[in-house]
């Protein structure tokens, strides 16, 4: 930067700054005698400096001198026919050359061809356009013009260019801001080039107009504008954060070209995901772009910065694009699960847990030692599917000597290893349920506990809570007990195993047959109850090496009619009805469910066929559930009177607070939880289990999708017609899938029949599935 130092006429410029500019080394100008007596004489260069030797008067002065002469004759330097009035508002005349602006970035240098109303001007644009614009739409009237052609325009602009040198302003801004004065464009105009000539003054205001540095706007009325030199101080700190910008652009430009440098490697390529993170300024911003492809913003500023680098990339801002764009350059894998980061899912535990969880399974005692039952002699089964971590009930039935039908549900007792208010008991409460994911298990316990200790295992002597129930001949509830117990589980089956057994009728698993009976029994009478069938066919999936980008994909359907998951599903809604039974007996607070009958007779849909068209037909008019923590309230859908879920304690923390509730009853203790207690311990686990929830469902979907994806597009689906959505296009459910999609179908078919279709798109990340008949 220019400095001035102790003489009064000379001017000190270091090496370093830019040169000087032509108006001062040159004297194309002409610079009038009436405002310099002399002209610059540029001496030797002094160390690393240029001095400037002047005979004159300080430039300014002479200036200033002038100008206030011209003011008191109240002369001015322009048309007869455009003038300044005392309102400053400019007098517009046909041929006014003027500059407006056309929008919130652009300036057009334009002129005035005739008045639009009382108001408004038509005016004719350097490029060509004529349009009507408002007074207060005039950035600068160019003084000194009459009656400017309009094919003038581009030459003015041209030579225009030509005369800026913003340099200039440095120079101006050194002397008015010795004199602390103001200045117009006018008087700018005569203080860099000498002259005010209409082509002087317009590059004196375009300088001024741009200039971001050296002066600021004090007075705008109309097109007339006032500037002031800015001080030092504010001069030094606008040029810092300019080159803080550029530092930053600059930056910002380098990670752009890493990024595009990376998107177009081969996958096997790219960097590692550790690799972005090593450098903080780099981290900084995929973080940004992480953030705006989850939508998890902490302020607009976050959001503008990614929105930059999205837009430097050429891509629209989008999060969809921002998330591809991660997966592109490897920071996500190709099939990373957006919900799971984007609902801050608990995935790992604390220190503090895990070594409180090791504690418990090294040095727990069992308070209900003494009174436990011992059921190890009972044939037990434990069926669930194939990869389940976490076991958490079995069966057992026997034919008494009346005929009558017992049977046994067993459940997992983790209240062994945990008790009300411990750490681990408040870890549980925070996740209010596992989260089974077709590429991951995240436990509500921790895994070793979970999975060592609380589960149920093969040959191994258990704790459980034991629920017997004697069954009379129609289904109905005619004895029952709850107990604390002992048992060792003979098989661990799948459905499909289990299911085969039933099939093969085996004299030696006269057990299981027992059960399957009991379960027809229950169902039988449940539907008299007027319960409704709701069964159908599930998708379940299973993904190896999911960060691969093709994992296998392992998809089973199952069909809940299927004799096995019958009698599973039988079984745990009669140790519901029993656990909500003992409770209302003995006024024990527990989380009782309900869900009232739809207003809608299910008789309106016997038309239709049973099985997964009628289930869907049913589960459009079902109404919600609800909970009540004194009483039992009934369950019209099920068909019971009461229902508590009770069965999976290691999964689910509301089962858990109901293991709390009636073991303490059991053992002749205080209840841990009040009915408020339990309401609000319900409304917070909730609020976890509901979010869960839509996280396993959006997970299935998506490996539903890239399974079809994946297939050959000649292949064929069978697809069982639900519902028509609106004339011909039909709600179907793909059987070999278990996955809805709608599609038009032919004249002709109608609800419940079967139909052939391929899918026509599949994009998991889009979350779109189309199919069309064939």
């Amino acid at each position: 930067m220019a400095v001035r130092v102790v003489s009064g006429c000379t001017v000190f410029r270091t090496a370093c700054a830019p040169p000087l500019p032509r108006a001062v080394l040159h004297s194309r100008f002409h610079l009038r005698p009436s405002i310099l007596r002399g002209r610059p004489n540029w001496g030797p260069r002094l160390g690393g400096l240029y001095l400037r030797r002047c005979s004159f008067p300080s430039l300014v002065d002479s200036v200033m001198e002038e100008l206030k002469l011209l003011r008191s004759s109240k002369r001015v330097r322009a048309s007869s026919k455009v003038g300044l009035l005392s309102s400053d508002v400019w007098i517009l005349q046909k041929g006014t050359l003027l500059e407006f602006c056309k929008d919130s970035e652009r300036t057009l240098l334009a002129v005035a061809q005739k008045p639009d109303g009382k108001r408004n001007w038509m005016v004719s644009d350097q490029n060509g356009i004529t349009s009507s614009i408002k007074r207060q739409q005039i950035t600068y009237v160019v003084p000194g013009v009459e009656n400017f052609n309009n094919e003038a325009l581009a030459d003015f602009i041209q030579k225009a260019q030509e005369l800026l040198d913003p340099s200039l302003l440095e120079y101006a801004w050194m002397e008015l801001l010795e004199k602390n004065r103001s200045v117009t464009a006018e008087e700018l105009a005569k203080i860099i080039y000498g002259g005010t000539e209409p082509l002087e003054c317009y590059c004196a205001h375009l300088l001024l107009f741009k200039d971001d540095i050296y002066f600021s706007t004090v007075k705008r009325k109309g097109s007339c504008s006032i500037y002031e030199p800015r001080s030092t101080v504010q001069v030094e700190e606008v040029l810092h954060q300019k080159r803080v910008k550029k530092a930053s652009e600059k930056e910002l430009q380098e990670f752009i070209e890493l990024l595009r440098s990376a998107k177009a490697m081969p996958h096997h390529s790219k960097p590692p995901r550790s690799s972005w993170t090593i450098d903080e300024k780099i981290y900084k911003r995929i973080e940004l772009l992480e953030a705006y492809a989850l939508d998890v913003f902490k302020s607009d500023e976050q959001s503008r910065t990614a929105g930059l680098i999205l837009k430097a990339m050429g891509l629209p801002k989008m999060s969809s694009v921002a998330a591809n764009l991660l997966i592109d350059i490897g920071y996500f894998p190709v099939h990373v699960n957006l919900d799971l980061l984007k609902y801050n899912i608990r995935t790992e535990y604390s220190d503090e847990v895990l070594m409180a969880a090791e504690n418990a399974l090294n040095c727990s005692s069992d308070p209900d030692e003494m009174i436990r039952k011992d059921f190890t002699s009972l044939k037990i089964y434990a069926i669930d599917v194939d990869e389940a971590d976490e076991l958490d009930d079995a069966l057992s039935a026997t034919r008494l000597p009346d005929g009558r039908i017992k049977v046994w549900i067993h459940v997992a007792d983790p209240t062994c290893f945990v008790q009300p208010q411990s750490i681990i008991d408040r870890e549980a409460m925070r996740r209010g349920t596992s989260i089974f994911l077709p590429t991951a298990t995240f436990p509500m316990f921790p895994e070793k506990l979970a999975m060592e200790g609380m589960s149920l295992q093969q040959g191994r002597i258990c704790n459980a809570v034991s629920v017997s129930v004697v069954l009379r001949e129609d289904g109905s509830i005619a004895e029952y007990s709850i107990d604390n117990s002992l048992i060792r589980p003979t098989y661990m089956l799948t459905y499909e195993s289990a299911s085969e057994l039933l099939n093969l009728n085996l004299e030696e698993e006269a057990d299981l047959k027992i059960l399957s009976e009991a379960a027809t029994r229950r169902l039988q009478w449940r539907r008299q109850q007027g319960a409704i069938d709701t069964a159908t066919i599930e998708p379940r999936i299973k993904v190896i090496n999911p960060d691969d980008p093709e994992p296998s994909i392992n998809l089973y359907v199952e069909n809940q009619a299927d004799p096995a998951m019958r009698l599973v599903l039988e079984m745990m809604l009669l140790c519901g009805e029993v656990v909500a039974t003992f409770g209302s007996h003995n006024n024990i607070p527990l989380p009782y469910r309900g869900q009232p009958q739809s207003n809608i007779s299910t008789s309106a849909f016997s038309h239709l066929p049973e099985g997964p068209v009628r289930s869907a037909a049913y589960v459009k008019i079902m109404r919600g559930a609800e909970l009540d923590f004194r009483k039992p309230i009934r369950h019209g859908v099920l068909g019971i009177p009461g229902y508590v879920q009770f069965t999976s304690p290691i999964r689910r923390y509301m089962d858990l607070a109901s293991h709390y509730q009636v073991k303490a009853f059991l053992r002749g203790e205080s209840l841990p939880f009040s009915a408020g207690q339990l309401e609000g311990i319900a409304s917070l686990v909730n609020i976890h289990t509901r979010v869960a929830k839509r996280l396993q469902n959006s997970s299935l979907r998506y490996w539903l999708l890239e399974f079809l994806r994946r297939q050959p597009k000649e292949r064929t689906f069978h697809a069982l017609v639900l519902r028509f959505v609106k004339d011909r296009i039909a709600a179907l459910l793909l059987m070999e899938v278990g996955i809805e999609a709608s599609a038009s179908v032919s004249i002709g078919v109608q609800i419940g029949d079967e139909i052939k279709v391929q899918v026509h798109k599949s994009h998991p990340r889009d979350d779109v599935l189309s199919v069309k008949e064939v």
